[in-house]
């Protein structure tokens, strides 16, 4: 099974790592300078492929997640945890996971493609 997601070049440890994803899209974030623009990729992803980015994403202030259906994987440096999206109630632990790695709890909103 395949899962969808984002990944953010600038998060990985090695960015030749993206290479091993199936690319759907590409964009370059609009940042005015060079050095803050990020190079977002729209990616399948197999779970050892997901499975990986636990000991490949940069340790301060990354995570990403890949969903299928209601089954969404949330990855930090180090962690990953297993939610549904449906049931809020299972975000918790990853909510206060992400926000111990000093991540705004905005930003931890586990969107899906609908």
């Amino acid at each position: 099974m395949n899962y969808k997601g984002t990944i953010v070049e600038e998060s990985l440890l090695d960015n030749r790592l993206i290479n091993s994803f199936k690319i759907k899209k590409f964009h370059i974030s609009n940042a005015e300078k060079p050095e803050n623009r990020w190079h977002v990729y729209e990616v399948e992803a197999t779970q050892t492929q997901i499975d990986e980015l636990v000991t490949q994403l940069k340790p301060t202030g990354w995570y990403t997640h890949f969903w299928h259906g209601d089954d969404v994987i949330v990855v930090f440096p180090g962690r990953k945890f297993e939610i549904k999206h449906s049931i809020q109630e299972t975000w918790k632990d990853a909510i206060t996971y992400g926000e111990s790695l000093g991540i705004p709890v905005e930003q931890l909103n586990f969107r899906v493609d609908e």
